[in-house]
C-alpha cells in the first residue's frame, strides 16, 4: 500500500499517531513550501478511502513561503492495525536517486513482525509496474485492563499485496491496479462464542487522468470494484460487502490565478442477504451515496482561496440529502506569516474497511449509517519569526451526524443477565453504536529545524465534546457517557530527530491522550491515558543496507486504543533493510 507522508517544516507529522484524527474530503492542491515528501512506493492507485478513520479533524496546513523541497525516504510500514500492536520504525534513509527494489525484515518480542518487499519495474519511460507485499503483526501474552487478573494470548497479523501498472500516453495516463488484504486475529478471552476472526479484502482499480497542461480542461476519472468479507459476526454470521466506487474530477482555468472545478463520487454498496439471528431482521441493505462538489479557486501571491459546497445524496442510508461547506482561505503577509480559516464538511462512508480501521474488535450488529461532518470550522495563525522556527495556533468547532462510537455489550445466556464483564454466563463484546456529536477544539504546534542535523516538533490540542446519546447509569451509582469513552479530551505529541552523522539517525517520540469520558462502569475503573514513549535508530552499514531498531512503550504503561483491548508492554523490534 502506498505510504506518502507530507512533512511540514521538515518535521514528520507521521510521528504523531493518527488515533484521534479524521480526514474529510480532499482539500485543494497544496503548494506547501518547506516540506519533505516521503514516498515508500512511487505508483499506487487512489482507491482505498478506508483511511478516513475516526472523527477528529486535522486543521488544514497553510502555505507559508516558497522554499526548496527536500526528498527523503522513511522505511516505516503502513499503519498498524490494530493501533496497539508494535509500529515498526526504520527512520530516515536519504538517497540520491530512486532504486527499484526495497526489502525490509524485522522481528522483536511479542513475536512482533515487520516485513515489506517492493519492486518497481520500469519497462520504458512510459510503462511502469509496481509490486508490493507486506506483513506485520504480533502474537504474545497481554495483561487484561482494569485490574482484571486474566491473561490474553493475543494475536493479530495483517498481510497486504498490491500490483499497480501505469502507462503514459501523449495526453493522458492510464492506471490499472489490484489490492489484496488479509487480517487474522483473535478476541479477548470472555468475548464471543467464536474467538478467532478473519477479514479478507480485494479490489480492482481502473483510472485515467489528463497529462497535457495545454488542454482547456483537466480531468481525472476512475472506477473501482471493492470486495470485503467478515468471516464471523456475533448476531449476523458472516458478512460480505461489494462496492462499485466511481470518481471524477474536471477543472478549467479562467486565467493564471483562477479556476473552477467539480468533483463527483458515487458509491454503490451491496451486502450479502444475512438476517439477524434472533429477530430475522435484514440489517444491511444495499445503498447508494453520491457526492458532488463544485468549487472556485483563487491563488495569487497573497491569497489562496477555495470556495465550494459538498452536495450529498443517499439512498438507503440515513438522511437522503445533505449540504455542507467546502471553503478554505489563507492570507500571507510579511512572507512568513499566515492567517487562515476553513469551513468544510462532507460524508464519511462507513464501509467495512473504515470499520476495521476504526476498531477491528467491534461487532457491527446495527443498521450502520454513514457519518456526516456537517461542519468543521477553524481559524488559525501560523508564523516563522526566526529561521527554522515555526508555530501554529488554531481553534475551531466540529459537528458530526451519526458519529461512530464503541461500547460494551453482552448476550445473556439461559435468561441470565449480569453486568460483570468476566461472568462466563454471558458473551461479552464491543458493540458499534452511533449518535450525533460535536466538539470545540483549540491547540498549538511548534517546530524547529537546524540544517539536516536536528528536528523538533510538538503539538497539543484540547477538545470539549458533547453527544446527543450514549448516557449510561452503572447500577445507579455513577452516570457516564459511552459515546465519549474513547474520544480525546487532550492530546499531546512530541518528536525529535537527530542526524549526528551521514549514516546514523535517532528518533525520540512521545504520545499522550487523555480521554473525554474516563469512567467505564467496568470494575468501577477509569480508562487510563495513552502514554507512549518510543525510541528508534537507523544505521546505514553499506550502500543500500541499513539496520534499524525501535522500542515502544518505554515506560511500560497500561493503556488502550480500543475499549477493553490492551496494548503491548515495553516492546522492541529490529531488523535489516535493503535497497537495490
Amino acid at each position: 500500500m502506498k505510504r506518502t507522508y507530507y512533512t511540514i517544516f521538515g518535521i514528520a507529522l507521521a510521528a504523531f499517531p493518527a488515533v484521534a484524527q479524521a480526514q474529510t474530503k480532499p482539500q485543494p492542491k497544496d503548494t506547501t513550501v518547506n516540506r519533505t515528501v516521503v514516498v515508500e512506493q512511487q505508483y499506487n492507485p487512489d482507491i482505498m478511502d478506508a483511511a478516513k478513520v475516526n472523527v477528529l479533524p486535522k486543521v488544514e496546513e497553510p502555505t507559508v513561503s516558497k522554499k526548496a523541497v527536500e526528498y527523503a525516504t522513511f522505511a516505516t510500514p503502513s499503519a498498524t492495525i490494530p493501533a496497539g500492536t508494535m509500529k515498526a520504525y526504520v527512520g530516515k534513509e536519504t538517497k540520491t536517486s530512486a532504486t527499484p527494489g526495497y526489502v525490509r525484515l524485522g522481528y522483536g518480542n511479542y513475536n512482533n513482525l515487520d516485513f515489506l518487499a517492493n519492486y518497481l519495474f520500469r519497462f520504458s519511460d512510459r510503462d511502469k509496474l509496481n509490486v508490493n507485499l507486506s506483513m506485520d503483526g504480533m502474537k504474545g501474552e497481554l495483561d487484561m485492563p482494569f485490574g482484571d487478573a486474566r491473561k490474553w494470548d493475543a494475536r493479530y497479523y495483517r498481510t497486504r499485496a498490491n500490483v499497480d501498472y501505469v502507462h503514459q500516453f501523449n495526453k493522458l495516463d492510464l492506471n490499472v491496479a489490484g489490492n489484496f488484504g488479509l487480517s487474522n486475529f483473535n478476541y479477548e478471552p470472555y468475548s464471543f462464542e467464536f474467538k478467532k476472526q478473519k477479514f479478507t479484502s480485494g479490489d480492482v482499480h481502473f483510472g485515467v487522468k489528463s497529462s497535457d497542461e495545454t488542454l482547456p480542461l483537466q480531468f481525472r476519472a476512475e472506477t473501482n470494484l471493492l470486495l470485503y468479507n467478515r468471516q464471523h459476526n456475533q448476531l449476523l454470521g458472516g458478512l460480505t460487502e461489494s462496492i462499485v466506487r466511481t470518481k471524477g474530477k474536471v477543472t478549467g482555468a479562467i486565467n493564471d490565478q483562477q479556476l473552477v472545478g467539480i468533483v463527483l463520487e458515487m458509491n454503490n454498496m451491496f451486502y450479502s442477504k444475512i438476517k439477524e439471528k434472533n429477530t430475522g431482521e435484514q440489517i444491511y441493505d444495499n445503498r447508494t451515496a453520491l457526492a458532488v462538489t463544485p468549487y472556485y479557486e483563487l491563488n495569487n501571491d497573497d491569497w489562496r482561496l477555495h470556495i465550494g459546497a459538498n452536495i450529498d445524496l443517499s439512498l438507503g442510508s440515513g438522511k437522503a440529502f445533505r449540504v455542507s461547506p467546502d471553503i478554505t482561505a489563507q492570507y500571507v503577509f510579511s512572507d512568513s506569516y499566515v492567517l487562515y480559516a476553513k469551513a468544510t464538511g462532507g460524508k464519511l462512508i462507513n464501509d467495512f474497511r473504515r470499520l476495521e480501521t476504526y476498531n477491528p474488535y467491534l461487532d457491527p450488529n446495527i443498521r450502520v449509517k454513514d457519518t456526516y461532518e456537517q461542519l468543521n470550522a477553524a481559524l488559525g495563525f501560523k508564523a516563522s519569526p526566526a529561521p527554522g522556527v515555526w508555530f501554529d495556533i488554531f481553534g475551531g468547532y466540529q459537528n458530526l451526524k451519526d458519529d461512530l462510537y464503541q461500547a460494551r455489550d453482552y448476550l445473556p445466556i439461559n435468561g441470565t443477565e449480569q453486568w460483570n464483564w468476566t461472568d462466563v454466563i454471558n458473551e461479552n463484546y464491543i458493540a458499534l453504536h452511533q449518535t450525533n456529536t460535536s466538539n470545540l477544539y483549540v491547540g498549538a504546534k511548534a517546530s524547529y529545524q537546524y540544517k539536516d542535523i536536528l528536528s523538533l516538533a510538538a503539538e497539543g490540542t484540547y477538545y470539549h465534546w458533547t453527544a446527543d446519546g450514549g448516557m449510561k447509569e452503572n447500577l445507579g451509582s455513577h452516570n457516564y457517557n459511552e459515546a465519549l469513552l474513547m474520544k480525546p479530551e487532550f492530546k499531546l505529541g512530541f518528536n525529535a530527530e537527530v542526524h549526528p552523522m551521514q549514516a546514523l539517525w535517532f528518533n525520540l517520540g512521545y504520545e499522550y491522550i487523555l480521554r473525554a469520558e474516563r469512567y467505564t462502569g467496568i470494575y468501577d475503573k477509569d480508562i487510563p491515558a495513552v502514554s507512549n514513549l518510543s525510541l528508534g535508530a537507523t544505521y546505514t552499514i553499506y550502500k543500500g543496507i541499513s539496520v534499524y531498531a525501535k522500542v515502544d512503550n518505554l515506560l511500560n504503561k497500561k493503556y488502550q486504543y480500543y475499549l477493553y483491548y490492551p496494548v503491548e508492554g515495553l516492546n522492541f523490534l529490529g531488523g535489516l533493510s535493503f535497497k537495490f
